[in-house]
């Protein structure tokens, strides 16, 4: 059993240079995990000679990029190198409960070759196909030819069966956690540089709890179509592969997978036309409001779609399209709380009180907008009041 455990230090915590590819003791747990999962010339590696390269590593998972020796050619078709990912800490039944979850959905997908391939599972993490490939740029989203591909992808996703809950609770029990921690950081928010108080200010003054039984009850009113969504398709969760005569795309990420609401995964994807996460300075990222898509980006993307699925129509085109435009208040307002959760906890420099502040806002104008025309979420033929949910 080779767990994280093995090179952590006695309180269960660790530090980069203990994970680092320059400690004895990770290169020789990762030579032995890789001989004992691996097949053919793997099963003479060592830790002196393997190639080893740690690519990123956290709180939720440490990368290593793992190549067979110089010189070592393989003898049954196995992999020249694969990704290995050690979970990090997890606590709780919450989180041993999503471990399992996740490898199940990445075994599933892996199988259909919607994600990396799975060369291996063991406690402690998992052994997978390591792809030379780049995340796609926000601005490629837009493509045409590749936002038909990414809808491919989605429909492919959706149409799968996975043995997991199929009830639409992921969306509101993750909303509801992240309600009550972003109440408790607003409510002691710690150490807030001056130029931010008022973004603090800001998101104090919204009464997110009632906006998110506002927004259910805006929702569920209706019977939505419920699928297995990814539910984060932002282009660092799609790469491009290098080297292939035409593009092709493998998603990353499948951590927040879930039965979810169809119109949720989709305008998801279409808000994250309006944010690029690649800024070099703060807040680290742009938000380009007119960047979203038109009304035939938006046709294009969802006749791939339901090409894909076979189930083309002009009927089921405006569905979706209605879809969309209620879903995108659940994104702006799921990952509004998200950034409000993380503006305290997370380590990583991004400007999460400014993206909050962003996501919620731009959530509010869409609420008055559905308001204002009194928009039906569905397609019923029957005219529903919004304002009758306040």
């Amino acid at each position: 059993m080779y767990t994280i455990g093995e090179i952590l230090g006695d309180d269960g915590s660790f530090s980069s240079s203990q994970m680092s590819e320059q400690n004895p003791e990770m290169r020789e747990t990762a030579a032995r995990i890789c001989r004992d999962y691996l097949h053919g010339a793997w099963k003479y590696v060592t830790a002196d000679n393997i190639g080893f390269k740690r690519i990123s590593g956290g709180l939720s998972n440490w990368l290593y990029n793992v190549e067979l020796p110089e010189g070592a050619a393989p003898v049954r078709g196995e992999p020249r190198q694969v990704l290995l990912r050690l979970y990090g800490q997890v606590h709780g039944e919450r989180a041993l409960e999503g471990l399992i979850t996740e490898s199940v959905i990445f075994t599933l997908l892996s199988e259909r070759r919607l994600g990396p391939k799975l060369h291996g599972i063991f406690p402690g993490g998992r052994i997978e196909e390591y792809i030379p490939a780049r995340p796609l740029l926000t601005k490629e989203l837009a493509d045409p030819s590749l936002s038909v591909l990414i809808a491919e992808k989605m429909a492919n996703i959706h149409s799968m069966q996975v043995p997991i809950s199929k009830e639409p609770t992921w969306l509101w029990d993750t909303m509801a956690r992240w309600l009550d921690t972003a109440t408790d950081v607003l409510e002691n928010p710690g150490e807030v540089e001056p130029k931010l108080l008022d973004n603090v200010n800001v998101l104090r003054s919204m009464d997110l709890s009632q906006e998110v039984k506002w927004l259910r009850c805006f929702i569920t009113q209706t019977k939505f179509p419920v699928v297995f969504c990814h539910n984060d398709m932002q282009e660092g969760n799609i790469l491009l592969r290098q080297n292939t005569k035409k593009p092709e795309l493998v998603l990353i990420d499948f951590e927040y997978c879930s039965y979810n609401y169809r119109g949720f995964d989709i305008a998801n994807h279409f808000v994250e036309w309006q944010y690029d996460y690649t800024a070099p300075e703060y807040p680290f990222y742009h938000e380009r409001g007119a960047a979203g898509p038109t009304r035939e980006q938006k046709l294009n993307f969802i006749r791939s779609y339901l090409r894909t699925l076979n189930k083309e129509g002009t009927a089921e085109e405006e569905r979706m399209m209605r879809e969309i435009k209620t879903f995108s208040l659940a994104s702006h307002l799921f990952w509004g709380l998200w950034s409000i959760v993380n503006a305290k906890l997370s380590q990583i420099p991004f400007g999460y009180w400014d993206y909050a502040v962003s996501r919620l806002k731009n959530y509010q104008e869409l609420k008055e907008k559905a308001i204002a025309l009194q928009m039906d979420p569905v397609d019923s033929g029957v005219k529903r009041k919004v304002t009758d949910m306040d």
